[in-house]
């Protein structure tokens, strides 16, 4: 992913380089080659707003904008005529079409980016969307007694680099379990949940609804939730391009608006939440409902919260050889928008 990354990063930085070379003056060149008005410096304003999400119900906040009619409704004073929405299945693609310039924001985990930044994407996290909210899951005929018991078994998650894969390696880590011991594949959710169904894997470690999914259909029990792992560890997060930050920073504020409202309507209404995320993502409601009652996530919207852990993510990251470099808050985050939509309210 990382070289993926470079390698596009270094391909736009090269067609911008080109697109800022002009040839000499020359002499009794026309006077409208000399002379561009300050309009006509101004960067144009962007008309179509383009924001990527997973489908999760850690993210149900972007789904319940996009039903409401609130990202258009909310986004059209600031020249926003259409909203185009990108779905992912975990986020190092969704990082890599950030890179390749294919989004302005996305829903994503808060792992994702610490390497996507590291390589030199220019975006920052503005605002929260959820804390904890992953299970791991074991086969019914297994035993689960804690870390160790882990060892000599497979575990099917997100890729590295992924919130899952940092949190679940940290644990096992932590509780002096050698990482190496417990095959760790990963996956995407649904290839992970197919292969844990024919056998092919004891265990996966994944957000939800997965979890009450696998649940349900009596394919596996849930033997410890994410926030037990890291208590309050920062999840999914709201990441914007630094070129919208820096040329459309209004826009901005509205966008971090209508999620902070998203989110309030959330937790004020879960029962209509898991409707539309089943409406949205086609998937089963009494499964969808079951997971919103029973995941130990939460969703909320202020970044600071998930500064220190997406900080302790950022050494592990590097510890861990997937960064070059070791990333700091201001790296990461840029704040001061959400705490300036705060102080208006």
């Amino acid at each position: 992913m990382k070289k993926f990354a470079i390698m596009a990063i270094l391909a736009a930085v090269a067609v911008m380089s080109l697109g800022c070379i002009s040839p000499p003056e020359e002499e009794g060149a026309a006077p409208e080659t000399k002379n561009i008005s300050e309009k006509e410096k101004m960067p144009a304003k962007i008309s179509t707003l383009r924001i990527g999400y997973q489908p999760s119900t850690h993210q149900i906040a972007e789904m319940v904008a996009s039903e409401k009619g609130w990202w258009a409704e909310d986004l059209k004073p600031f020249g926003i005529t259409e909203i185009k929405e990108f779905e992912f299945p975990t986020g190092v693609p969704e990082m890599q079409a950030m890179v390749a310039g294919e989004l302005d924001v996305a829903y994503v985990g808060t792992a994702p980016p610490i390497s996507a930044i590291a390589a030199g994407l220019p975006a920052k996290i503005v605002a929260a969307v959820n804390i904890n909210g992953s299970d791991l899951v074991i086969r019914p005929d297994l035993a689960f007694n804690g870390p160790a018991s882990l060892a000599g078994l497979s575990i099917g998650t997100f890729q590295p680099g992924s919130i899952q894969d940092t949190v679940m390696k940290n644990w096992l880590m932590e509780n002096g379990v050698d990482v190496s011991q417990v095959d760790i594949k990963g996956m995407d959710p649904g290839p992970a949940m197919s292969a844990l169904f024919a056998g092919e894997l004891d265990g996966v470690f994944l957000p939800h609804p997965s979890p009450s999914i696998i649940e349900l259909k009596g394919m596996g029990v849930r033997a410890v939730a994410s926030g037990e792992m890291w208590p309050n560890h920062a999840c999914c997060s709201l990441v914007v391009t630094d070129r919208l930050i820096k040329e459309q920073p209004e826009l901005v504020e509205q966008i971090i608006k209508t999620h902070i409202k998203a989110t309030a309507y959330i937790n004020a209404h879960p029962d209509e939440a898991a409707q539309i995320y089943t409406k949205k993502t086609n998937a089963n409601i009494t499964e969808v409902e079951h997971s919103v009652k029973n995941w130990d996530g939460k969703w909320i919207s202020d970044p600071r919260v998930q500064i220190p852990s997406t900080v302790e993510y950022a050494r592990i990251d590097y510890e861990m050889k997937y960064t070059k470099k070791e990333l700091t808050e201001e790296d990461l985050f840029d704040t001061g928008l959400y705490e300036r939509v705060k102080g208006t309210e």
